[in-house]
C-alpha cells in the first residue's frame, strides 16, 4: 500500500473513532435528563454519583448506547458482505428482504412459540438468523435465473413486502400485556434494551466480526472475479457460504433486539469506500463497522431528542440521511453505465 493511502487511512480512522466517541459521550450526555459528561465518566469509572443518576446512566442509556454501536456496526458488516456476494453496491440487508425476514420469525417466535414467557437473547438471535438465512437463500435462488440486478433488487424488495405483511398479520394478534415493546421493535427501535442483551449483541457481534477479519483475503480476491479467486486458491463456494451465513447472523442480530433498521447497510459501505478511495476488505470492513456504529448512535439520539418525548422509530431517521445517499448511488451507477 503506498504512503499516501497508509497516511490518509490513518487520518480517516482516527477521525472516525473521535467521531464515535463523541456520539458515544453525547448519547449517555443527552436525554430528557441532562448530565454532565464529567457525572457520567464519575459514574462509568467510579461508581460515584447521585443514585437517581446512576440508574439513568447504568441502567437505561448505557445499554442502550452499547446495543446501538454494536448492532449498527453490525448492519454496515453485514451489508458490505451482500455487496461483495451479488457485486452490487446497492445490495443490503434492509432491501433485499433480508432483515424483514428475521423480524418475521422473531415476531412469530413471540407471538406464537414464546406465548408471553421471557425469550432469551440466544434463542432471539437464532428465530432472526433463521428468517434472515430463509429471505438470503430466497434471494440467491433467484439471482440464478435473474442475472439483471435491478431485477434482482425488485424481487428483494417484494420478498421484503412480503415479510412484513406476514408480520403486521402476527402483530396483530399481540397481547401488549405479554409482549413488551413488540409494535415499537417492529418498527425499529433501541428502546427496552438491558445490560443483558448488550452483552450478548456484543458477544455475538464480535466474534462474527473476527471472522469476517479471517474472510478478507478470500473476500479480496472473490471481489476481483470468481476465476481470479479461483487461481489463487480460494474455495469460492465455501467462501460465499460463510458469507450467507455471516450476514445472515450479523443482520438476524440486529433485528432480534432492534427490529428492521434500514438503509446502514447500503449507505455505510458506500460512503467509506469514497472516503477511503479503496474496495479492499482489510480496510473497509473496520472502517465499515466504525462508521455504521456512529451513524448509527446519531440517528438513535436524533430519534430520541427531535420530538422529545415522543420517540421516532430508528428508522425513520435512517431513512432520512441514508435514502438520499442510495439515491446518489444509483444515479452514479447509471452514469457509469452509460458511460
Amino acid at each position: 500500500m503506498p504512503k499516501t493511502d497508509s497516511k490518509r487511512n490513518t487520518i480517516v480512522f482516527a477521525l472516525l473513532i473521535l467521531i464515535l466517541a463523541m456520539f458515544f459521550m453525547a448519547n449517555l450526555c443527552i436525554g430528557n435528563v441532562r448530565i454532565g459528561a464529567g457525572d457520567v465518566l464519575g459514574i462509568l469509572f467510579s461508581g460515584a454519583g447521585d443514585d437517581t443518576v446512576r440508574s439513568i446512566i447504568l441502567s437505561i442509556r448505557l445499554p442502550r448506547t452499547i446495543m446501538a454501536l454494536v448492532l449498527g456496526g453490525a448492519l454496515a458488516v453485514a451489508g458490505f458482505l451482500l455487496q461483495t456476494y451479488f457485486s452490487n453496491p446497492i445490495a443490503g440487508p434492509y432491501i433485499l428482504g433480508v432483515s424483514s425476514g428475521a423480524r418475521m420469525m422473531v415476531a412469530l417466535l413471540l407471538i406464537f412459540v414464546a406465548g408471553g414467557v421471557t425469550v432469551k437473547g440466544y434463542t432471539l438471535v437464532f428465530a432472526a438468523f433463521l428468517g434472515a438465512l430463509a429471505a438470503t437463500f430466497f434471494i440467491i435462488l433467484i439471482s440464478k435465473r435473474v442475472r439483471n440486478m435491478a431485477s434482482l433488487l425488485a424481487a428483494g424488495i417484494m420478498i421484503g413486502y412480503i415479510c412484513s405483511a406476514v408480520t403486521d398479520f402476527l402483530v396483530a394478534f399481540a397481547d401488549d400485556s405479554d409482549i413488551v415493546n413488540l409494535h415499537s421493535w417492529s418498527q425499529g427501535s433501541f428502546s427496552g434494551a438491558t445490560m443483558e442483551g448488550a452483552g450478548y449483541c456484543t458477544v455475538i457481534v464480535s466474534v462474527s466480526f473476527i471472522c469476517v477479519m479471517f474472510l478478507a483475503k478470500s473476500l479480496d480476491a472473490l471481489r476481483l472475479g470468481e476465476s481470479y479467486a479461483r487461481s489463487v486458491g480460494i474455495n469460492v463456494k465455501m467462501c460465499r457460504i460463510f458469507i450467507i451465513l455471516l450476514s445472515s447472523i450479523l443482520s438476524g442480530c440486529v433485528t432480534a433486539y432492534a427490529g428492521p433498521v434500514s438503509f446502514i447497510g447500503i449507505a455505510v459501505p458506500f460512503l467509506m469506500r469514497e472516503v477511503l478511495g479503496t474496495s479492499k476488505p482489510v480496510v473497509l470492513i473496520p472502517a465499515s463497522f466504525i462508521a455504521g456504529s456512529a451513524f448509527c448512535l446519531l440517528s438513535d439520539l436524533l430519534a430520541r431528542m427531535i420530538f422529545a418525548p415522543t420517540e421516532l422509530n430508528i428508522s425513520a431517521v435512517t431513512s432520512l440521511f441514508g435514502a438520499p445517499i442510495v439515491i446518489f448511488m444509483i444515479i452514479r451507477r447509471h452514469r457509469g453505465n452509460e458511460n
